[in-house]
């Protein structure tokens, strides 16, 4: 292979990583803002995870990432789906978040994880609880025949 053709492939590696690049870019800028949170802040908790003591990745660890999956695709369902629906998944992601949110706790509390990642990770986690609280306010300002009797006087 002469200097040409190693320049060509080269070239074409790069247009290949880029065109992967702008494809991936793409995509994540068609999910909401509080999927993409709760995207990255998964990734965060992956990078956690594989530091909990073994005994722990395998339980408390294993039901924390299973949860935060199950959140992760119910907010990903609200986001496309009708009114009534949207509702029904969001209050499920929510559900799934604070059940998270407790087994962090829980996680630090028996110390299988350190200070600083539960404090970075529960700051992640306040924010995310304001996104879907804010969105679950919107929907039910939007159908108010979705609220409760009491609470529509």
């Amino acid at each position: 292979m002469n200097n040409s053709e190693t320049e060509i492939n080269k070239v074409e590696a790069e247009f290949k990583r880029e065109r992967e690049r702008e494809r991936v870019k793409t995509q994540q800028t068609r999910l909401i803002p509080v999927v993409l949170k709760l995207k990255d802040t998964y990734n965060i908790w992956q990078a956690y995870l594989s530091s909990f003591p073994k005994t722990n990745r395998y339980t408390i660890g294993s039901k924390i990432d299973i949860l935060f999956l199950e959140a992760i695709e119910y907010a990903f369902l609200a986001s496309y789906t009708h009114t009534e629906e949207k509702r029904l998944f969001l209050n499920k992601s929510i559900s799934k978040i604070d059940l998270v949110k407790l087994l962090l706790q829980l996680s630090w509390e028996i110390k299988a994880l350190d200070n600083k990642k539960y404090a970075h990770l529960a700051e992640r986690f306040a924010e995310i609880g304001k996104m879907l609280g804010g969105w679950k306010r919107q929907l039910l300002n939007k159908t108010p025949e979705a609220m409760p009797q009491e609470k529509r006087t």
